[in-house]
């Protein structure tokens, strides 16, 4: 059994930072590409930022320049530190794990936590 267990959202105000945090676990072989994708009422989840095991990372558009992901292979942690927050940052934000269950096999499965609120409001 996979879980991906988000924290760390709230209530900012404009210009504000926030740091999220996303624990996995689970008995599988390796946790591949981890990352955070968000998604408000009415439109399609997008992406924010993903990272891979190797640390190479990749950032929709509208957060480039403020956000930042990292991660702990050792704990198969992922974060996301928000800064200069804007009010369209609003949404639930979801991680997501790509993950090979068994050594050797090239099939990988994408997992999604439960999300968390972000809310950017004065």
């Amino acid at each position: 059994q996979v879980q991906l267990v988000e924290s760390g959202g709230g209530l900012r105000q404009p210009g504000g930072s926030l740091r999220l945090s996303c624990a996995a676990s689970g008995s599988v072989f390796s946790f591949n590409a981890m990352g955070w994708y968000r998604q408000v009422p009415g439109k399609q989840r997008e992406l924010v930022a993903t990272i891979t095991s190797g640390g190479t990372t990749n950032y929709g558009d509208s957060v480039k320049g403020r956000f930042t992901i990292s991660r702990n292979n050792a704990n198969n942690t992922v974060y996301l530190q928000m800064n200069t927050l804007k009010p369209e940052d609003t949404a639930v934000y979801y991680c997501n794990a790509l993950i090979t269950r068994v050594a050797g096999s090239k099939a990988q499965f994408v997992y999604w936590g439960q999300g968390t609120q972000v809310t950017v409001s004065s």
